[in-house]
């Protein structure tokens, strides 16, 4: 009988591929208990499944790894999905893991599933329904287990950040059947208690079961019928509950959650020199803008005033003056060049008016003498007076009437006696 001969590889590859031929292995649910987990860098797990009678090597590598919503510890009981092939270069078997489940919880992952679809499609999701987490946070309720570490974590942050900012635990079950309605009770209370700011519930990390009562509806609605702000702190950095998606912000650790609640003492500090220099600045300004107003108000004021009318009033009766006095000044000097200019052509004027004046008198006396009564009566005529009266005709006599009659030497008294009409 001729026995084929093989290497120890050519015989691991062999049974490899027999193992990854059979339809059974190439898809395979196993059940059993984690134990000997070890992480490595490079992001795959490497564990045995075991139960009361075997166990069996599982590797799970770092894509599957990264899509659980639980963390696994040793311990901890699973259902593995994958399938079974050999690792050659060791010649032992493996169970190459492509989902894992904590045992028992396949029906609440779908009840989980099936309560967020439905609160995400009612809208209880919305970013626009986040509350923001207030800048200054002088008090905040904790919704936890007074016996867990939750309180001390945030205790230890918010105190070293702010030491004087208030904590105000109510205690409440965060694991079994009653935790859900206690959780409510707390998140109601400390909502309508003043001093509080905001509010952190959460827990410590655990299975899904453990975590379960942050995935209750009531606990979803409550959170989101919160007036003050929310902070979830559920588990694990990988751990997600519905709390997580209702809640105003998330955050992976109860610590975490300090963190984002508090702000630093010395930022506050800060931002407090900072308002205080913008205060000043903003003071400066608008003292300035009043003593700049006040400036235009007392010039209007000063400009306004009887005083001050009275001065302009005076100053422009001054100027009104001068102005009078110069323009008098200017037309006295006017006509004083004027009269300069004028008189000595007045005189010379007159001079030559009086001349002619004095030759038409002596002409006229000339005419006078010449063809005047004067002369007239010199030549041997006399002029005949009634009463004082030239007589010019006859007719203005009558019988006895007395009659003066003046010759060139004198004047002689007369009585009419006759009177002779005729040429």
């Amino acid at each position: 009988m001729n026995l084929a001969t093989l290497s120890v590889g050519q015989l691991n590859e062999y049974v490899r591929r027999v193992l990854a031929s059979d339809p059974m292995l190439r898809y395979v649910c196993v059940v059993g208990e984690i134990s000997n987990l070890k992480r490595h860098v490079s992001g795959h797990w490497y564990f045995s499944l075991k139960d009361e009678e075997a166990a069996v090597n599982c590797a799970m590598f770092r894509q599957a790894a990264m899509g659980l919503r639980f963390r696994p510890e040793n311990g901890m009981r699973v259902r593995l999905y994958g399938n079974v092939s050999l690792y050659t270069k060791t010649g032992s078997y493996q169970f190459y893991v492509e989902n894992m489940e904590q045992e028992g919880l396949g029906a609440l992952y779908l009840r989980f599933e099936a309560l967020k679809n439905r609160l995400m499609q009612e809208g209880l999701f919305d970013v626009s329904l986040k509350k923001p987490i207030p800048s200054h946070v002088t008090g905040i309720g904790i919704v936890t287990s007074k016996t867990g570490a939750v309180v001390h974590d945030i205790a230890r942050v918010a105190w070293r950040r702010n030491p004087s900012v208030q904590l105000y635990l109510c205690p409440a079950s965060v694991q079994g059947d009653a935790a859900a309605s206690e959780i409510v009770a707390a998140l109601k209370l400390l909502d309508r208690f003043s001093p509080v700011d905001v509010i952190i519930v959460g827990r410590g990390g655990g299975s899904m079961e453990d975590l379960w009562p942050f995935n209750e509806e009531k606990v979803a609605r409550a959170i989101a019928g919160c007036k003050k702000p929310v902070i979830s702190a559920v588990g694990h950095e990988t751990d997600f509950t519905i709390a997580d998606f209702v809640a105003d912000l998330r955050a992976p650790t109860p610590s975490a959650a300090a963190e984002l609640a508090v702000q630093q003492q010395e930022q506050l500090f800060q931002q407090l020199e900072e308002l205080r220099e913008r205060m000043e600045r903003a003071l400066d300004k608008s003292l300035t803008q009043y003593q700049m107003r006040l400036m235009q108000l007392h010039q209007r004021l000063t400009a306004a005033s009887p005083d001050e009318l009275s001065q302009k009033q005076l100053s422009r009766i001054e100027q009104l003056r001068t102005r009078m006095q110069v323009a008098m000044e200017n037309a006295l000097n006017h006509k004083e060049q004027l009269l300069q200019y004028l008189l000595p052509r007045l005189d010379q004027a007159a001079e030559t008016q009086l001349r002619f004046l004095e030759t038409r008198v002596a002409q006229a006396n000339l005419k006078l003498r010449t063809t005047g009564p004067m002369e007239t009566i010199r030549r041997g005529y006399a002029v005949v007076m009634k009463d004082g009266v030239a007589v010019k005709d006859a007719a203005q006599l009558s019988r006895g009437d007395s009659l003066q009659l003046y010759m060139s030497n004198g004047i002689v008294d007369a009585t009419v006696d006759t009177i002779r009409k005729g040429s």
